[in-house]
């Protein structure tokens, strides 16, 4: 679309990067299954793989439905560019990937995704990287961990399992004057209830599984770029600023500009790391966000409603949900979260352990899935499933302590989940 960022929101989300198709008129964007595409002639192939042109080569590098995807998530964050991936966790790598080399930290908040966690303390050590982990409510810790080695800092702005909500801007300040890149993790918020370019991020990472498709059909990963990022102030980011090998010399941030970051994530990432999104599954999703206003406001509405239910609940010790006005941060998610604090919490039920699995066991409209953002309302014992691989103090630093369920509110009616939950907590703490 001209003049994308004239549009509204709820515009953007159904237009944004589509057209009908030239071939037949297809309103609705057509799933390309195609492996290749043929080139005009030798000049325009030899141009395509040398970075001069831009098109389509080969789909584990680009394909027309998933470039649909690409555009409008990246229209939707306010971004220049993004990559799509074949899952959330394939996207933090592929986040990391031009920025880190062996000997490189990430400084990654302590309250992220129990998967999240394991990826960054255990599996990206085999590529020489490490991370550290701090609270990122402690601004002095953030500033401390940073040191000559830290290629970025790492949050989520919604967390997951908690729902606790991140300042940002501050964040964002502390890496600015570090010369390194903020990345947010925004899967919780998304881009109708957050949009942390605004607030100083670099790049946004999304698994598109969760609410930007919102009914548990596909896995998927997005990487979006501000295009703010001066990739040569400094000697730290050697992929994006100096010369590579591959393309005869070529320097991403010289020859793209601020759409650096997303070409090298294309031309090597996907080439290298081939963690490639499949048509059918961006198509999937592109369905998805043409509704995500409509569902993100109703997973807030019943949200809202039901943890101020379970907070005055007697078999419940607290309610995590950062929209209550008893939430040390309400007032933080009234200024930088005022559509809403999503649909994701945690409670913590009295009777500890065992009742929490009665709980989920006795659950009959929520479902018991290692997912979230969906339709659906779903729930989850963190300290058995998710985070199960992390210590106990690990745990309770991400907020998944072992008397703690987590709760994806779905759009269903409000009345007809607080009742399951009700006659689960009576048979949990009977």
């Amino acid at each position: 679309m001209t003049d994308a960022p004239t549009y509204g929101f709820d515009t953007l989300q159904i237009h944004a990067g589509a057209k009908p198709d030239p071939a037949t008129g297809a309103r609705q964007t057509p799933i390309y299954q195609s492996t290749a595409y043929v080139f005009r002639d030798a000049e325009h192939a030899a141009a395509l793989f040398n970075l001069q042109e831009v098109g389509f080569i080969y789909s584990r590098l680009t394909n027309p439905t998933v470039a649909v995807l690409q555009e409008r998530l990246a229209t939707l964050e306010g971004g220049v560019g993004a990559v799509c991936c074949s899952s959330g966790h394939a996207a933090q790598i592929m986040a990391l990937f031009p920025l880190m080399a062996p000997g490189c930290n990430v400084v990654a908040s302590t309250r992220l995704y129990g998967g999240t966690i394991t990826q960054f303390s255990q599996t990206i050590k085999r590529f020489g990287w490490s991370a550290k982990f701090v609270d990122t409510d402690d601004l002095d810790a953030v500033n401390a961990a940073i040191d000559e080695n830290t290629r970025a800092v790492f949050c989520e702005s919604i967390a997951n399992p908690g729902g606790y909500v991140t300042d940002i801007r501050a964040l964002a300040d502390i890496t600015d004057g570090a010369g390194i890149p903020l990345i947010v993790d925004n899967t919780s918020a998304t881009p109708y209830l957050c949009k942390p370019i605004d607030h100083g991020a670099t790049l946004v990472v999304h698994s598109t599984t969760k609410y930007l498709t919102g009914n548990g059909t596909v896995t998927g990963g997005c990487v979006v770029d501000s295009g703010n990022f001066d990739w040569s102030a400094n000697d730290k980011f050697p992929s994006l600023s100096a010369p590579e090998d591959a393309y005869h010399g070529l320097k991403f941030h010289e020859t793209f500009g601020p759409l650096a970051y997303t070409f090298h994530s294309i031309a090597i990432g996907l080439r290298d790391l081939g963690m490639t999104m499949n048509p059918q599954g961006a198509h999937y999703t592109l369905m998805g966000v043409e509704t995500l206003s409509l569902r993100m406001q109703k997973h807030c509405e019943n949200a809202e409603k039901i943890a101020a239910w379970l907070e005055n609940d007697s078999r419940v010790d607290y309610v995590t949900y950062a929209g209550l006005p008893s939430s040390p941060y309400y007032e933080r998610a009234q200024a930088c979260y005022p559509k809403g604090t999503g649909g994701l919490f945690t409670f913590a039920v009295k009777g500890g352990y065992e009742a929490c699995i009665k709980l989920v066991d006795a659950l009959e409209i929520f479902s018991h899935v290692a997912n979230l953002g969906d339709t659906r309302s779903l729930i989850i014992h963190s300290a058995s499933t998710t985070h199960r691989q992390l210590s106990p103090e690990q745990q309770e630093a991400a907020g998944a302590g072992p008397n703690v369920v987590r709760i994806s509110i779905g759009i269903e009616d409000a009345d007809d989940l607080i009742r399951d939950l009700d006659q689960a907590l009576a048979k949990a703490c009977g």
